[in-house]
């Protein structure tokens, strides 16, 4: 079973449009995805959707995240709506629900590029893997232009960056309080993100700054920061050092 917590963790900050034209559904679907998202919007055909999808921008000057639609709707059909959202937003992320497999449907869709189809019945549980599934990916393009744009930020490990400049971190999307100590730590590691820091070049560093950290000590800071971080952030060397993991996006 998918661990809630988990999904939350990715998609707290993300907004999505459900377009579905049998009310029972769409209804009983935007008040589950309204508990995992901060907003989950929805729209009974594809014109509506199209509307709400441009009154979205204007309003966040953003798209919405991503687009779960039904494909046999009134005035617009789920394939034109997808059309004309790659027409706005080639990016986008769109998710297909349908009781149709039939290829006339599935391989324009295909072509135009959706993220994942899913059948109709909806088992919930299959469809919050594949939400997840499309978070991560959207969290990691996006940490990885936020990197791109500023040389200053650092990507740490999953969707945690740090910002050498303001001495921010950020983890999935939330600012993390940092002790001073913690501060200089993640300066020094990730000023070279994979270099082994021995102990001794660490309570150098402290000392260059006037700060006092024996061994023992960076233990400690170590312990405490950790549980800032993602998992496996930060490896220990056995009697050597530390170093930031490399991570990939």
């Amino acid at each position: 079973m998918l661990n809630s917590k988990e999904l939350l963790t990715h998609t707290k900050g993300l907004s999505i449009l459900f377009a579905e034209d049998h009310d029972d559904l769409r209804d009983n679907t935007r008040e589950i995805l309204k508990t995992f998202f901060s907003q989950a919007h929805s729209a009974t055909n594809g014109e509506e959707a199209i509307r709400k999808y441009k009154e979205f921008y204007l309003k966040e000057s953003k798209y919405y995240d991503i687009i779960l639609s039904d494909i046999q709707m009134p005035r617009v059909n789920g394939v034109e709506l997808v059309e004309s959202i790659y027409n706005i937003n080639p990016d986008q992320i769109v998710i297909i629900v349908s009781a149709y497999d039939d290829t006339k449907y599935l391989l324009p869709l295909i072509n135009l590029g959706i993220e994942q189809f899913i059948k109709k019945p909806i088992d919930y549980q299959d469809l919050l893997k594949v939400l997840l599934n499309a978070s991560k990916k959207l969290n990691a393009a996006n940490t990885k232009e936020v990197v791109n744009k500023h040389p200053s930020i650092v990507k740490l490990n999953g969707s945690c960056t740090f910002n050498k400049d303001t001495n921010i971190l950020l983890v999935n999307g939330e600012m993390v309080t940092l002790t001073k100590y913690e501060i200089i730590f993640l300066q020094l590691l990730s000023d070279k993100i994979g270099m082994i820091h021995s102990n001794e070049d660490i309570t150098s560093h402290y000392s260059d700054l006037n700060e006092n950290l024996d061994i023992v000590n960076i233990r400690k800071l170590v312990s405490k920061l950790r549980k800032k971080l993602p998992e496996n952030s930060i490896e220990s060397i056995y009697a050597v050092g530390y170093r930031m993991v490399p991570t990939q996006y």
